[in-house]
């Protein structure tokens, strides 16, 4: 148990550790942008008195580190500023921006790791048939198919020809479960189709190779049927690398759905991040950013404890 709890300790301290060299990367990023933010927001018509007293108000005129350490602290604090654009509370717009988000990533995830799991095992148990090789034709070419690419073919089958989804996925708070969960009926078909293959495929690549341990084989000569060894014996030994390609896709399905938030114009932060980089509004841009590394630092983190504590193997190294 001790040395459980010092694993995970020393794993929660690295990932502290990651997430200021991020910050540090994100604030030395947007430092490096050419152009000054102040002339940018304010236009060319503006006064030098009025840049002036705009890069005070920023805190432009101070030394970077000095800036920097101010705004982790803020950030810390719950406090992300007003955004440049509308002035509005950056807390505010992330908030409603981040529980999209989080539904499209429920939404998916509630399909496509239960599809992935059982499909993974089913190629596995019918391994080298037509089935199994059905589905690795499918779930390869899935992955080899960037995200754009098939939320487009989607929404030129099921939004043009079908009409059975909107192509523009916008929900609104007032709209009631079924209506949100029609809304975002081809963003989450997108990313399952995505996320499922490569789940399926590692799910089906780790089982697979249990089945070569000696205790496989001692179970099959005790007359077990093949149903049984791998849901009662290799599923279970398979977790580890299972639960880690799970929780990585859930960070995906956080943090890199910018492109098909895009596309269907979806109300997340990825399309809130992408916004705010064309009207150079750099708040929220380092806001959403940090947000984006944290869970993705967190979810890592996760997976990595989650996959070692169950597995005997690497709980106990010795």
């Amino acid at each position: 148990m001790q040395t459980n709890t010092s694993m995970i300790l020393r794993r929660l301290g690295l990932g502290v550790v990651t997430l200021l060299v991020i910050s540090v990367l994100i604030f030395l990023g947007v430092e490096a942008l050419p152009g000054d933010l102040a002339e940018a927001v304010l236009g060319q018509s503006a006064t030098p008195e009025t840049v002036e007293a705009f890069q005070k108000e920023l805190k432009l005129d101070l030394p970077p580190y000095t800036r920097y350490f101010s705004w982790l602290v803020s950030f810390m604090q719950g406090d992300f500023g007003n955004s440049l654009a509308n002035g509005r509370p950056i807390a505010e717009l992330i908030g409603w921006r981040l529980s999209n988000t989080l539904f499209l990533a429920g939404i998916t995830a509630l399909i496509s790791i239960p599809l992935a799991v059982v499909l993974g095992i089913l190629a596995a148990l019918y391994r080298n048939t037509l089935f199994d090789r059905f589905i690795s034709i499918g779930t390869l070419s899935a992955i080899s198919f960037p995200e754009f690419f098939v939320a487009y073919i989607l929404i030129a089958v099921f939004s043009v020809q079908l009409a059975m989804f909107p192509s523009m996925s916008n929900i609104g708070p007032r709209m009631s479960l079924l209506q949100k969960i029609h809304a975002v009926a081809l963003p989450c078909l997108t990313l399952t189709l995505v996320v499922m293959a490569h789940m399926m495929r590692m799910t089906r690549a780790a089982i697979i190779n249990v089945l070569t341990s000696p205790f496989i084989e001692m179970a099959r000569l005790k007359g077990l049927s093949w149903k049984r060894v791998i849901l009662h014996h290799a599923f279970p030994n398979a977790l580890s690398p299972i639960i880690n390609v799970v929780v990585l896709n859930l960070a995906y399905l956080v943090v890199g759905v910018v492109v098909v938030e895009v596309v269907f114009v979806y109300p997340g932060l990825g399309q809130l991040l992408v916004d705010s980089v064309a009207k150079r509004d750099i708040p929220v841009v380092q806001a959403v950013g940090l947000i984006f590394a944290f869970t993705y630092v967190f979810l890592n983190l996760s997976a990595d404890i989650l996959s070692t504590l169950s597995n005997p193997r690497l709980r106990n190294p010795k």
